[in-house]
């Protein structure tokens, strides 16, 4: 029996904007999500709010994603029952070079 992976809309690289990327970053609980990610590569859904530390209801974890999603920083897929979450750190390396490390690590300066 074989598992059915389905792909969720991304924006493509030529469309990310710095403006959409960085609002997404400005919020705690998206940078802690953002965070996990980078230390974990990829994780499942509903793994990842505890991993991140995050103290929220579903439904703003949820919109939390999407928000992360539609400025390009993850990449979301469905497999099976699992939504699996991971960075796109080489689409916005290649599009914004550096960026996503030095807002991580400015983060972590601040924990």
């Amino acid at each position: 029996m074989s598992v059915a992976v389905v792909e969720q809309a991304h924006p493509a690289v030529g469309e990310l904007r710095l403006s959409k990327v960085l609002a997404a970053l400005a919020d705690p609980g998206r940078l802690a999500t953002v965070r996990a990610l980078a230390q974990q590569g990829e994780s499942a859904c509903t793994r990842l709010q505890e991993e991140a530390g995050l103290e929220i209801s579903r439904s703003t974890f949820s919109h939390h994603q999407k928000v992360l999603r539609e400025a390009g920083i993850l990449q979301a897929r469905v497999q099976g029952a699992e939504r699996i979450l991971s960075l796109r750190r080489e689409d916005l390396n290649g599009r914004f070079p550096g960026l996503l490390d030095a807002v991580l690590d400015a983060a972590d300066e601040h924990l």
